[in-house]
């Protein structure tokens, strides 16, 4: 069915609405969840231990995904010894913090969760909840014995090299002191929760917590979907609609006196439709080796290309996740084969994309009044802006919680809240009372500098690397040989977005090939008695030049100010370096295989000593 649009009307609602928001006095900056009492475990009691003061091969330091995928890759690499240590009290990152009610992933399980071909674990639903994803990082770390020589509820202090012993020093809150030969870091995009910087916010004297810290004990239920009984009497209020807030607000509706949620920005809300898995249905897509890989490099071909580029016009790319995400792809990719090859440019896919964008928005919108009955509150959830201007959403019960009486949306008009006071919130004006505030703030998308991103600096041969990595004009920024090295760093690599695949719809991608990266790099070194790997300047500075030229930004400066784009704030050197690579995701892998493949070509860039 064809959708009458009035495309220029369109841009201009959209610019109207970025507008607004960009000229908003507060809002827009936000600050580390750092607070005392605010950042502290609510899950797990510290165990006292005696401080750890020996040597392994590997360490990584994180133990989300990221950590426990590299670690895997590690120890099947040959390497024995090798710890994680992570600030929490047990594996999972984000998904060891994130117990909010309804917690679950927004990107298909089947590809979603890592190793689980190794494992053999099938997930439950096409789309599961917190603590199944938590418990597959308990699976993983079983499976590979990460438990034996993990630290956990250790606050990493320190990371120097000593160029006599050729290793790595961490230093940690716990009086540990031991050596490492190798080092990796988890500095993904999940690491830094965060709250807005409005005035006040530490004056209030109700209850208040991120939903990265959610307290039971104040609200009762449990993240398994017990009801909230504490919060039958309470005016909880939630700051953030984000895909965060359109998880949870489900049950904080359901179980709360009354519930206020202050929108700065709707979110485009597309259906979920999740349901559970047939057994027998898995075993048999499954009985093939390899079958996890070939769902991943499905979603990666659907959804990690780059545009423009010719071959998304022609090649039918099996889509065998068949979720929110790669329908998008899918739109996008029918409407690239409509034209001709003759007019087939740069001008006629964004057009393209565009004239897709605006069916989708248009039907996400009409979505809205068919669900929602209260005409006012209709409107205000209608989002005004193209799809990939924030993150999409995709859930069946978000948009249905705003049908309860209790149920209050206070749209900010994009000016978000102004104030917090000791009893409430002010917005626009207006005081609203609450007993509880929860911050659905999210995390630091974008990376502000090392110390705050990691909490602690590096030290190495090359200097400090926030100095390094801080550094004003031309060289300035973050360097990195593909994502993974810096150079004058030996035997440290990250494990991030930036300068890599930059899969924004499904981060655990992103993850392989640098995993499979950093265990090749250790297994070559010694194999060959090498005790340094080191990035040679000239290979990094032309890998930054590609990025600087043709990185892919997932932010649009025409966009809504949000964390997809800086919240508007414009590019510089240091954000620029924060696109992807080029081909996109999936053609990163490849070359990322390429590169690790045996060759004259093997390790291009990289200088082992």
């Amino acid at each position: 069915m064809t959708i009458d649009i009035d495309a220029e009307a369109l841009r201009a609602k959209y610019a109207e609405e970025r507008d607004k928001r960009l000229a908003a006095p507060v809002g827009r900056n936000f600050k580390p969840l750092e607070k005392p009492g605010v950042f502290v475990d609510p899950h797990m009691p510290v165990i006292p231990r005696e401080p750890v003061t020996d040597h392994v091969e590997f360490c990584y330091i994180g133990g989300g995904f990221s950590g426990l995928l590299t670690a895997a890759r590690v120890k099947e690499a040959g390497v024995k010894s090798v710890r994680i240590v992570d600030k929490a009290g047990d594996f999972g990152g984000v998904w060891y913090w994130n117990r909010y009610p309804g917690a679950m992933c927004d990107t298909a399980a089947m590809v979603y969760l890592p190793l689980l071909e190794e494992t053999g674990h099938m997930p439950t639903h096409k789309y599961v909840y917190g603590p199944e994803i938590h418990e597959h990082c308990q699976r993983i770390g079983r499976k590979y014995g990460l438990y034996d020589d993990a630290l956990f509820h250790t606050d990493v202090l320190g990371l120097a090299w000593e160029e006599d012993g050729k290793r790595w020093r961490i230093t940690t809150n716990r009086g540990d002191s031991f050596t490492a030969s190798f080092v990796g870091i988890g500095s993904g995009p999940l690491n830094v929760a965060q709250l807005p910087d409005i005035p006040g916010i530490e004056k209030f004297k109700g209850k208040q917590f991120h939903t990265s810290r959610w307290d039971y004990a104040y609200t009762g239920g449990d993240r398994h979907g017990a009801p909230m009984t504490n919060l039958r009497d309470k005016r909880v209020g939630i700051v953030g609609t984000g895909a965060t807030a359109v998880q949870c607000v489900p049950a904080l509706s359901r179980d709360s006196g009354e519930l206020f949620v202050f929108q700065r920005t709707p979110s485009a809300v597309d259906v979920r439709g999740n349901h559970p898995f047939d057994p027998a249905w898995f075993k048999e897509i499954s009985k093939e080796p390899g079958w996890h890989e070939r769902w991943l490099q499905s979603f990666s071909d659907c959804w990690g290309q780059s545009v423009p580029d010719p071959r998304i016009m022609w090649e039918d790319y099996p889509d065998l996740v068949d979720d929110g995400w790669t329908r998008l792809a899918r739109r996008w990719r029918d409407r690239f084969r409509a034209i001709p090859p003759d007019q087939f440019g740069l001008p006629a896919i964004l057009g393209a994309m565009e004239a897709q964008d605006n069916e989708t928005m248009e039907r996400i919108r009409a979505r809205v009044d068919e669900i929602v009955t209260d005409k006012d509150k209709a409107a205000a959830l209608k989002p005004w802006y193209r799809q990939m201007c924030k993150r999409p959403c995709f859930h069946d019960e978000y948009l249905q919680a705003f049908n309860r009486e209790t149920a209050h949306l206070v749209d900010t008009d994009g000016q978000g809240v102004s104030e917090v006071t000791e009893t409430g919130v002010v917005v626009n004006g207006k005081h609203y009372e609450l007993d509880c505030i929860v911050w659905a703030s999210g995390f630091q998308f974008v990376p502000g500098d090392v110390t705050t991103r990691l909490g602690y600096d590096v030290e190495g041969p090359a200097g400090k690397l926030s100095d390094v990595w801080a550094a004003k004009g031309d060289g300035g920024g973050m360097r990195t040989l593909h994502g993974l090295q810096t150079a004058g760093f030996p035997n440290l690599f990250f494990q991030q977005l930036p300068q890599t695949g930059f899969l924004i719809s499904n981060l655990p991608n992103n993850f392989i090939p640098q995993a499979a990266n950093v265990a090749a790099l250790v297994a070559h070194a010694k194999e060959k008695g090498y005790a340094k790997v080191d990035v040679q300047p000239e290979a990094q500075e032309a890998w930054c030049a590609a990025i600087l030229e043709h990185g892919r930004p997932i932010g649009n400066p025409e966009c809504t100010p949000g964390y997809y784009n800086n919240e508007g704030k414009g590019d510089n050197i240091h954000t620029k370096l924060m696109a992807g690579y080029p081909g996109g995701a999936s053609a990163f892998a490849k070359l990322m295989e390429q590169w690790r493949a045996p060759g004259p070509q093997q390790f291009a860039g990289v200088a082992f000593a």
